[in-house]
């Protein structure tokens, strides 16, 4: 449309000439004049012309020079066009350089008719725009786009009064210009382009400047440094205004509302122009709006269901990409049957895709990435049976839906889309199949389905899409064998990506692909056992993932003979070993990654510098190669961990000064820190831990800034931590546990570190008092400083440690030094029931205080029971006196509670009953007396946990407690009735139980639906056990047979249990409960507790009757084998995202009748029937 208007605007430009010759021959047999001529050798002369391009411009008629126009009547020059038709670089490459370059001479004044001068695509280096052009009075039409001058655009131009078109765009924002004063001077200009010519010294009334101007029909200032205000403009005098972009500047203002008085507008591009508000209706009203282009604003608004509503009777691109476009597609959409491009991409639109798009026949672009759409696509089209040939979208060539939350199978009408080259569906919901009729859309080129919930299998039909280059359907859950026939016809395949998928490849040894692939990802599928032989004839091959994918056996010499081409090499998590070749060839500055295999051998090292290098998880054997640094001075991250390396770590590892990670931990490593390291100030993550490192840590570990965390521990390092660490600002993890080193904790320890999440010092010969100004680390969740030899009283500061304060509700991956899709998992053994426990993905929820092990006296102070978010708490093996505090309550979310080894006396607080999560308790070898609570999770915990208390006495220990010991101590019966008043039914504990004679409830939903498969088969493995056993006896006089193997079974499976439940901060036990009764009315009793607050426990799935959580089994009440029988206790009936209520949790329960009373299984004054019509209530 451009080009029409300018043709247009040339031919109106010399209607007062009747006819001209442009190097054609001269009808009427005029020649030129010889001043013209003589004028146009001389501006020949001045000129560059390296492909000869002016060979024509011989003899004494200069109207038939190539470029020359002439008035016919008295051979006049009036135009000279000399523009570049092949400026590209393809064009270039084919046609040769034309670009014409040198000078131009003011001899083009002598040419005083001349009307026409195109100088456009041509190099002049940098010259400026000759000023005597400003004198050429008849000059009607200046081209000078992209021609190569620079400097200050001279002002004379203003001059020109008769100019019609003027375009001196710059490539490089080359040309610069003052003022837009001059420009007021062209009364008759019709056309005005200054695309990239900076205009940052303009004056702040441009706008009103062009505005008297009116003449006007295009405008395009697009990229000129342009800002301030164009929101307003007192009145519009250019009403002939057809083209106006703006785009690429930074104005910073609310929208231009005038536009919409502007009727004659059809082309408007406003596009990343930093405009804000509302988007004005008016718009979709003006009658000859073809092009609106408003994309990468990003504060401009609108309601779909408002804007789309417009007329827009004659648009044809509509582009309001990056905005907040907001509400639902309304069904008028459809209306716009004039629409070839529509994009919306990230956006606020949500709701459905009306089936009235399908009436959109010449749509050619459709883009709606990145909103919330959600629902599923319309199964049918409106309307498109009125479309050419009566398909839907005869003209569809790109369809981008990716990154919403749309659902549902993908419709049969896609594979209709004759013309289709491009189908984008990422990371949506959509399940089911992918259709057979997708191998129908012969154009297609890019297909991408990748990150949704489709399942199946890959339809063989995709092997006949012959244009096909890319094509990813990774992370889905398909499955099924992939055949020669799925990659028959891919001969143009560039891009195959398959990977988080359970695809089984299965082809021929001998075969050979028909395509050349580039990139190839096939992680997850099952390749091997092999390493695929046809990737021998690969040879275009850059980027190749081959991770997960089941090969095994050491990798073929012809591999490394082409892998010089790759940019990106993955075989870890396989089982691939052997020796590597000491050196082997990559393109420069590439990523390698042969982790978690069993490689052996020494360290390779690649014959290029590289930029990752991870060869962790192996069985590499010998010392880091001394020349690592030289071989690779770029390398961004290297992991070496997990192998069995020795020697001395290089001492000039620091020479690779953009190292962002260096992970050499779980070797053998001896020696000393190297200074180097310091160098590496780019540096997130160094981890030396469990290694056989000595000496002292180096001063230089200050220099790196930009640390975030640092892992020292489980060698042998000495001496006092250096005060250059203060400097480590970012830092959130400090581990220099299981060292040797020494000294008091230095002050600046709790200043700065504002980021601190883990702090561990344990197992060291640190002394002294704990500074009270930990408390000052707000971000810190993992406090440990246990096996040393601190003394004095725990500060009451430690209350005020804010992160523990409150519970952590997010979980927040901690992955450090991301780099191209690598990166550093942060991991930490916690000390938890005495064993080492390894966390990683789930660290961020974690909260523990361990001092144990030190010569901390005093009371507990009351203020640590403040930190009402700590998990962990371990103060044992110190000379810790007084009460254990009332208050310890209030520490509501506390799975483990080690008080063992110290001077703590009197009665165990009543209070600590309400701990529901508490899996582990150990209050023993203490001073404790009375009688220990037997309600909540105090049931729980046998003897081990309050033994070495000589004046304790209760169940768990087996001592009966007299009158005395009750008045002095804990009241069972009282605790009993106060827990069961103050926190009834909303305390949402689930007893469940089975028993030998009749099965009795279930486990609740949320215990269903989120253990994992191996925690659901133990279970039911248990179960069974169980029933097998008891249906082996014959009555109570066997009792003494099977009752240890019965008691072995539940505490084996409770143990397994209880350590599932801590990782999920959810409190849970699995006990034997025999209440002193006959065996027959024995049972096992399940108690669990949930956060009902938690939103990551709220939402349960659908599932189906067959799933085998629904069922367990049990033993009939006689405990005779032959009436052993599977049973359903319960079946949930639940739909998709069924919130779960605080009074509603059990939806059906069998009640056994050996509880003879089972409002005391729930709260104080409950039955089962009231349970019943609650649940009934909620409408669970």
């Amino acid at each position: 449309m451009e080009g029409l208007l300018v043709i247009i605007l040339v031919i109106a430009s010399f209607s007062s000439i009747s006819t001209q010759n442009v190097g054609n021959g001269n009808a009427n047999n005029v020649k030129c004049r010889a001043t013209d001529r003589e004028a146009l050798l001389d501006f020949k002369n001045g000129l560059n012309d390296p492909e000869n391009r002016l060979s024509s411009w011989l003899g004494l008629d200069c109207c038939i020079w190539r470029g020359i126009g002439c008035n016919n009547t008295v051979g006049s020059v009036t135009k000279i066009d000399l523009h570049n038709p092949y400026p590209d670089s393809t064009s270039s490459a084919r046609y040769g350089f034309w670009n014409l370059s040198g000078e131009i001479r003011p001899s083009l004044l002598n040419l005083k008719l001349l009307q026409h001068l195109d100088l456009s695509s041509n190099t002049f280096d940098g010259v400026l725009i000759p000023e005597f052009l400003g004198n050429l009075k008849n000059l009607q039409y200046l081209n000078l786009f992209e021609a190569g001058f620079s400097g200050l655009i001279p002002p004379n131009l203003g001059n020109l009064s008769n100019l019609q078109y003027l375009n001196v765009s710059s490539g490089f924002s080359s040309l610069t210009l003052d003022g837009f004063r001059w420009i007021t001077g062209l009364t008759s200009l019709k056309h005005l382009e200054m695309k990239s010519v900076n205009l940052s010294l303009v004056e702040s009334n441009w706008l009103e400047m062009l505005n008297m101007l009116p003449h006007l029909t295009e405008l395009r200032l697009a990229s000129c440094f342009l800002f301030g205000s164009i929101s307003s403009l007192d009145s519009v005098n250019f009403t002939s205004l057809a083209v106006i972009d703006l785009s690429f500047n930074s104005f910073n203002s609310m929208f231009p509302d005038w536009l919409v008085n502007i009727s004659s507008l059809v082309y408007v591009d406003l596009s990343n122009c930093m405009l804000r508000g509302r988007i004005p209706l008016g718009l979709g009203d003006l009658p000859n709006l073809k092009y609106l282009n408003l994309a990468l604003n990003g504060n401009l608004s609108a309601s779909g269901q408002s804007i789309f509503k417009g007329h827009w009777k004659m648009i044809e691109v509509l582009d309001l990409a990056s905005n907040q476009v907001h509400g639902k597609l309304p069904a008028s959409i459809g209306n716009m049957t004039t629409l070839t491009d529509f994009d919306l991409f990230d956006n606020s639109v949500e709701g459905g895709i009306p089936s009235s798009i399908g009436r959109l026949c010449k749509l050619v672009n459709f883009d709606i990435s990145g909103n919330k759409l959600t629902g599923s696509l319309p199964e049918i089209l409106e309307g498109s049976e009125d479309c050419f040939y009566k398909s839907p979208f005869p003209n569809l060539v790109h369809l981008k839906l990716t990154g919403n939350n749309l659902t549902g199978r993908l419709p049969e009408w896609l594979g209709e889309l004759k013309n289709l080259e491009e189908l984008s569906l990422v990371a949506n919901l959509f399940e089911g199949p992918i259709p057979e009729s997708i191998g129908a859309l012969q154009n297609l080129t890019d297909l991408n389905l990748a990150g949704n919930k489709l399942n199946g299998t890959l339809p063989e039909s995709i092997g006949q899409l012959s244009n096909l280059s890319f094509l990813d359907v990774s992370l889905n859950s398909l499955t099924g064998i992939l055949t020669e026939a799925h990659f028959s016809k891919l001969s143009k395949l560039k891009i195959l990506l398959l990977s988080s998928n359970s695809f089984v490849l299965n082809v021929s040894l001998d075969w050979i692909p028909p395509f050349q692939i580039r990139n190839l990802d096939m992680g997850s599928c099952n390749l091997g056992p092999l390493f695929p032989a046809w990737l021998k004839s690969q040879h275009e091959l850059m980027y190749l993932d081959l991770s997960n994918s089941s090969i095994s056996g050491s990798t073929p010499n012809w591999f490394w003979d082409f892998s010089f081409n790759l940019s990106l090499l993955n075989v870890s998590f396989n089982q691939l070993g052997g020796q590597l070749p000491n050196s082997f060839q990559v393109i420069p500055y590439a990523d390698i990654d042969f982790s978690s295999n069993v490689f052996e051998g020494s360290i390779p090292l690649p014959g290029v510098p590289i930029e990752l290098l991870d060869l962790s998880n192996n069985g590499f054997r010998g010392p880091i190669p001394q020349n690592i640094s030289e071989v690779m001075p770029d390398l961004i991250f290297l992991s070496l961990s997990g192998n069995q390396l020795t020697g001395r770590i290089p001492d000039d590892i620091g020479n690779m000064v953009l190292l962002e990670v260096i992970d050499l931990s779980g070797n053998n490593l001896t020696g000393r820190i190297p200074t180097s390291v310091g160098n590496c100030t780019y540096l997130k993550v160094l981890d030396f831990g469990n290694n056989r490192i000595v000496g002292s840590i180096p001063d230089s570990l200050g220099q790196l800034n930009q640390l975030q965390s640092l892992h020292l521990n489980d060698n042998m390092i000495s001496g006092e931590l250096p005060s250059s660490l203060k400097t480590l600002s970012s830092l959130e993890t400090l581990d220099l546990g299981n060292n040797q080193l020494e000294g008091s904790l230095p002050p600046w320890i709790s200043e700065g570190f504002t980021s601190l999440r883990i702090l561990i010092l344990r197992s060291n010969a640190f002394y002294g008092e704990i500074p009270p100004e930990l408390s000052n680390l707000t971000s810190l969740q993992v406090l440990d400083l246990a096996e040393n030899n601190f003394t004095g009283r725990i500060s009451p500061a430690f209350g005020d440690l804010k992160a523990m304060s409150q519970e952590q509700m997010i979980n927040k991956y901690l992955f450090y030094g991301k780099y191209r899709g690598l990166y550093f998992e942060e991991n930490l053994d916690v000390n938890l029931n005495n064993q080492p426990q390894l966390y990683t993905k789930t660290l961020s929820l974690l909260t523990s205080v361990d001092l144990s092990g030190n010569s901390l006296y005093g009371e507990i102070p009351v203020e640590l029971t403040k930190l009402h978010g700590l998990m962990v708490l371990n103060l044992s093996r110190n000379q810790i006196s007084g009460h254990i505090p009332e208050s310890i309550s209030s520490l509501r979310q506390l799975v483990s509670l080690d008080l063992a080894s110290n001077k703590l006396s009197g009665p165990i607080p009543s209070s600590i009953t309400s701990l529901s999560f508490l899996s582990y308790l150990n209050l023993s070898d203490n001073n404790l007396s009375g009688k220990i609570p037997e309600s909540g999770q105090m049931s729980t915990f046998d003897a081990y946990a309050f033994g070495g208390n000589p004046d304790l006495c209760g169940a768990q220990l087996g001592v009966k407690c007299t009158n005395e010991d009750s008045k002095n101590g804990n009241n069972t019966q009282n605790g009993n009735n106060n827990y069961d008043s103050n926190d009834k039914f909303t305390d949402r504990w689930f007893y469940l139980s089975i028993g030998l004679g009749f099965a009795a409830g279930i486990l609740i939903p949320y215990l269903i639906l989120v253990i994992k498969k191996p925690w659901r088969d133990g279970y039911f493995d248990f179960v069974d056990k169980v029933s097998k056993t008891m249906c082996c006896c014959t009555g109570r006089n066997n009792n003494e047979s099977w009752l240890p193997t019965l008691r072995s079974l539940v505490t084996q499976i409770n143990g397994t249990f209880s350590g599932n439940f801590q990782l999920m901060a959810v409190a849970g036990e699995v006990s034997l409960d025999e209440h002193d009764m006959d065996f027959n009315q024995y049972g096992i009793l399940i108690k669990v507790k949930f956060r009902g607050n938690d939103p990551y426990f709220l939402f349960l799935p659908r599932y189906g009757p067959h799933k085998r959580e629904k069922y367990v089994s049990t033993v009939s009440p006689s405990c005779q084998p032959a009436k052993y029988t599977t049973m359903l206790l319960a079946y949930t009936k639940i739909t998709a995202k069924s919130r779960i209520q605080q009074a509603c949790c059990i939806l059906t329960v069998i009640n056994g009748p050996w509880i003879e009373q089972p409002s005391k299984v729930w709260s104080s004054g409950e039955n089962w029937g009231s349970i019943g019509a609650r649940l009934a209530g909620n409408n669970c």
